[in-house]
């Protein structure tokens, strides 16, 4: 698949799937389109389980090899005869191919078009193509996949098909001999990620937003989203027994080191999490192992995040916004990092980043309080100009036009 045409004319069917397995051992399994499990997948989701990889890791690993196989299947190549030349075309296929058609899943609203910034949050909707962190994703992954493959040499190319940059390709002609050096372990086709800005909901909209759930069990969810900065998953991931509220704590499972931490919450998502264990009590089992989080209909179950995330949805539609559940963590990363009594390590902490750097993003200045200060500095600046032109009637909230300028640009006779 070298020429142009060929990789231009490639038609990939969504062809087999991931399917959810329910067994503890084998928690995914990637089937071809004859309805066989896929072997070598599933000897690297193996591989991922032993290293303590998450299960939400362990599905978007098997959906990024799903992804992979779907193309291999198209084009006719086998898994272990893959080159150099179909690695690269599969990175060039995700980057420029649009999206498999699949029914709408509530994550985009009606009225905007895909790739467009929602008018309300500023965020685009999703485009019609795969992301660039998609992309990314994808790249790391397949590396992944075929040097584990590579080690294990039952089967397989001897060499991945997959590069990593190559010595001395990136001269450090730019880089301060005294500066770290740069880590050069990044793959050869990984494409480059533009720097995410955090959205962080502001306080009218995230009034409006909660002012819109419709139970208790909502408001508690949302409440303790948007002051322990948890994950999504991991909140949703909480048993009866680990929500204190004497301590004012709620314990979760971090998705990435796996370690239990204590996290502090407001005092009013404990407010409305007993109003929802009140409405619940004698429904449900009440063990401290029990799932904290039920859905709202028989036979009440444990919430899934795909339940929680169509929750979002359907306030999101009545106020005609793409918010998400991880916007509260940024919000409440937001709320706490712009607080000169709470220092940014504690934060951190909080936040469960293994980097102070990474916690530092919330530093960084949002464009509208950014346009907003510099409208207010022209106000004063024109302010100061009547003030010494003797003119003293108010100023104004935004800066008005001096005459000279006026004169510029319509003449003397306007």
């Amino acid at each position: 698949m070298t020429d142009r045409g060929d990789l231009a004319r490639l038609a990939v069917p969504s062809l087999g799937c991931m399917t959810a397995t329910g067994d503890v051992w084998e928690p995914y399994q990637l089937v071809d389109p004859c309805g066989v499990v896929v072997i070598p997948a599933g000897l690297f989701l193996k591989d991922l389980q032993a290293s303590g990889r998450s299960l939400s890791t362990q599905r978007s690993y098997a959906l990024a090899l799903l992804r992979w196989f779907r193309f291999l299947w198209a084009a006719g190549v086998a898994w272990d005869q893959v080159t150099r030349a179909e690695a690269r075309d599969f990175c060039r296929w995700i980057r420029l191919a649009a999206k498999p058609p699949r029914p709408e899943s509530g994550r985009r609203c009606d009225d905007t078009r895909a790739g467009t910034p929602n008018r309300v949050t500023g965020k685009p909707s999703p485009g019609r193509g795969y992301a660039a962190a998609t992309a990314a994703h994808s790249e790391s992954v397949l590396r992944g996949f075929y040097e584990f493959h590579r080690e294990a040499g039952v089967r397989g190319p001897m060499v991945n098909p997959f590069p990593l940059v190559r010595q001395g390709a990136r001269a450090p002609a730019h880089r301060s001999p005294v500066e770290p050096r740069r880590d050069e372990r990044s793959g050869l086709y990984r494409p480059r990620l533009a720097a995410r800005v955090p959205r962080r909901i502001p306080d009218e909209y995230f009034n409006a937003l909660f002012a819109g759930l419709r139970s208790n069990r909502d408001r508690a969810l949302v409440a303790f989203w948007v002051s322990t900065g948890a994950r999504a998953s991991e909140l949703l991931g909480a048993s009866r027994g680990d929500a204190d509220p004497g301590q004012q704590l709620i314990t979760v499972i971090r998705k990435g080191s796996r370690v239990l931490q204590p996290l502090p919450a407001s005092p009013d998502a404990f407010v409305w999490l007993r109003l929802y264990q009140a409405e619940i009590d004698k429904l449900v089992p009440a063990g401290r192992d029990e799932p904290l989080w039920r859905t709202l209909r028989q036979p009440f179950g444990p919430l899934s995040y795909h339940a929680a995330y169509r929750m979002f949805a359907r306030v999101n539609e009545g106020l005609g916004a793409n918010w998400s559940p991880h916007d509260l963590r940024h919000t409440a990363a937001y709320r706490m990092a712009r607080d000169p009594g709470m220092p940014l390590s504690d934060v951190q902490w909080v936040l469960g980043h293994a980097r102070l750097t990474t916690t530092q993003i919330y530093l960084s200045q949002v464009p509208e309080e950014v346009i907003a200060s510099v409208v207010a500095y022209h106000a004063r600046r024109d302010q100061a100009t009547r003030d010494r032109a003797g003119d003293k009637a108010p100023g104004q909230a935004t800066p008005r036009y001096r005459p000279e300028s006026l004169t510029v640009l319509f003449g003397e006779d306007r």
